[in-house]
């Protein structure tokens, strides 16, 4: 027996549970990218980074609003059934936790990017610099 075998795998129910249940809290990098691309963005996407790194390449279209920035009154600027997509550096970064927490805690609905401007440099997607409207600065 190997040490991949060695645990007995989750049933088939089980997988699908969990596999179902982490898309409700994660999206991926081509799957913004593609809402972009085709114009049908029923989210609003946040780049959770400091106003330099966003300023220096993000995300086409992202507002930046690092985590410590949303209150309540600044996310009154959105419908209450808004969705938000969080990014952050990368997989190496725990913005986009923190940013989902305080989300989750302002009654807002979330999804976190995984991957972040990591995984969308890996993706060879194109960037944006400067600053966009509605951001944090």
């Amino acid at each position: 027996m190997s040490t991949v075998s060695d645990i007995a795998a989750a049933s088939p129910a089980e997988i699908e549970q969990h596999y179902s249940r982490r898309l409700a809290f994660e999206t991926d990098c081509w799957d913004v990218h593609e809402a972009i691309r085709t114009g049908n963005i029923d989210f609003v996407l946040l780049d959770v980074r400091g106003p330099k790194l966003y300023e220096a390449s993000h995300v086409p279209g992202a507002i930046n609003l690092p985590h410590g920035k949303m209150t309540a009154s600044r996310m009154a600027e959105w419908d209450a059934d808004t969705l938000f997509v969080v990014y952050c550096a990368g997989p190496h970064c725990n913005g986009t936790d923190r940013a989902a927490v305080r989300l989750g805690r302002l009654g807002r609905k979330v999804k976190v990017m995984i991957g972040g401007i990591t995984g969308w440099a890996d993706e060879g997607f194109s960037f944006a610099e400067g600053s966009e409207p509605g951001g944090a600065g």
